[in-house]
């Protein structure tokens, strides 16, 4: 018992030993990859056919946000409660496509800018909407999905 290894026995000067990566990662690597893409690609879409004007409340943003989280209600209902989905389906679409698509990044660079220009009672306002319609969204929808999936099991 006494001479027993403990993380005090750790030489910090000496790299930790890591293992190879697990090559069953690389597909979900992928698949976030690819969905990614795709989300980030129809939001770019979704900025150049709706532009927000610089210092006016970013709607583009709002809106993409919102209706990603409304999309992932229905989604995750789907291939928890109906669906057996293939390992690869929630990273590709929920991670990948969903992540890429809304913007909770570009969402705070709004909220930044906006108080820059003298409208923080914008930014705030467009803080609190965004979050609690996002939040409203993903209930909803999930709610909704559910809702609809009992109907028809009936």
């Amino acid at each position: 018992m006494l001479n027993e290894p403990t993380d005090l026995d750790v030489d910090p000067r000496v790299p930790a030993r890591r293992g190879a990566p697990r090559r069953g990662q690389w597909p979900v690597v992928a698949a976030v990859a690819v969905g990614g893409v795709i989300g980030a690609c129809a939001r770019y879409g979704a900025a150049l056919l709706w532009p927000t004007a610089p210092g006016s409340f970013p709607w583009t943003t709002f809106w993409v946000n919102v209706i990603g989280c409304g999309v992932i209600g229905v989604f995750m209902v789907i291939i928890t409660d109906v669906w057996a989905a293939h390992r690869l389906v929630r990273p590709f679409f929920g991670t990948g496509v969903l992540g890429g698509f809304t913007t909770f990044s570009t969402y705070a660079v709004d909220i930044q800018r906006l108080v820059e220009d003298g409208r923080a009672g914008t930014g705030l306002l467009y803080l609190a909407a965004t979050m609690l319609a996002a939040l409203a969204a993903v209930w909803t929808t999930a709610n909704l999905t559910r809702r609809m999936i009992g109907r028809r099991r009936s």
